[in-house]
């Protein structure tokens, strides 16, 4: 189910694959969206180029590239001009622009499965929005320095965006969550080149010339979530252009890495994930990655999993990840 600015027929499902973790990833990610959303029909897996950018390969194996097109992924070559190894998270906003122009698109992490049809999700492609599972990781404030209104305020300014209208005003005043802050673990938008050229010009602008309110803030890796939401908010979306617990809830799962999958998601990821790296034409490129081979086929993963509660979680992250490693099953 779509509203208007496109339709689930002429989506486009993007992710990024290249050499390494991400290129496993992608294969999972695509397993997962063949088996539980075959309506999908297109799955564009953009892969950076080798160049003056990159100081070894970025490609994927001849082996993962196979597999993705034996799933039906189309791969999408295309060139890094302004991030690259530097900053490889530019490739979600640089590979925007590979993509077919004027049709809707939904950019998703590798490191997310797909529980359901994502036809349940009611897309309006005319309203972009992005993911709401995030902590309050950016901007971290100093002693004497501007406070959370003061540092949206100076990037909204900056590009002459409504900064009032993004307030979540049930939130109180100088909490991280009263300012408009997504996870770039998806978003989407009618048309990837105008978003693409938008998300790029703004993160460009954000790394060259930063507001001063900016001073002693890191934008690395945080410069593509300082910059979403106020791409978003320039295109009239916001944090409501889903109705909650779809992505991110029944419909997908943006797991992050394999240790926290386990230890902290409900029993369907685990097996969504355990039943798409069955298949033995999987299996056999899967095992070439370390933590797949030993967190799912050699059972480490369902011993962190014993060792939590998912019904009293410890309340940070960090503590999740302290006591994996703690235990020594943390992998990456």
């Amino acid at each position: 189910m779509t509203k208007p600015g496109g339709s689930i027929a002429d989506l486009n499902i993007l992710i990024v694959g290249q050499s390494g973790r991400l290129q496993y990833e992608a294969l999972v990610f695509a397993a997962s969206l063949v088996a539980n959303s075959p309506e999908t029909p297109r799955l564009w897996v953009a892969e950076p180029q080798d160049g003056p950018l990159w100081s070894r390969s970025p490609r994927m194996s001849d082996e993962v590239r196979g597999a993705l097109q034996d799933l039906g992924a189309q791969i999408l070559p295309f060139d890094s001009r302004h991030f690259g190894e530097s900053y490889p998270y530019g490739n979600k906003i640089e590979a925007l622009m590979a993509l077919p122009e004027g049709e809707p698109f939904v950019f998703f992490d590798t490191d997310t499965l797909i529980l359901d049809t994502l036809t349940r999700v009611p897309f309006d492609f005319d309203r972009p929005g992005a993911s709401l599972r995030v902590e309050g990781t950016w901007p971290k404030l100093e002693l004497y320095g501007p406070g959370y209104g003061a540092i949206w305020r100076s990037l909204y300014d900056k590009f002459g965006l409504d900064y009032e209208g993004t307030l979540d005003l049930s939130q109180p005043d100088e909490y991280w969550r009263r300012y408009l802050y997504f996870n770039a673990g998806y978003f989407f938008y009618r048309c990837p080149r105008v978003f693409g050229q938008r998300f790029l010009d703004y993160a460009l602008a954000l790394r060259d010339d930063p507001p001063d309110a900016l001073i002693g803030q890191q934008m690395d890796p945080w410069l593509d979530q300082v910059a979403l939401p106020l791409v978003i908010a320039s295109f009239g979306g916001g944090r409501d252009a889903l109705p909650p617990g779809l992505l991110d809830g029944e419909v997908s799962c943006h797991y992050r890495v394999l240790p926290l999958l386990y230890a902290r998601e409900g029993d369907r990821v685990v097996e969504v994930l355990e039943a798409v790296t069955a298949p033995q034409k999987i299996k056999r490129v899967l095992k070439g990655y370390d933590p797949i081979k030993r967190m799912v086929y050699q059972g480490r993963g369902q011993k962190v999993r014993a060792m939590f509660d998912r019904d009293n979680l410890p309340r940070k992250e960090q503590a999740i990840r302290n006591r994996i490693k703690r235990e020594g099953f943390w992998m990456r």
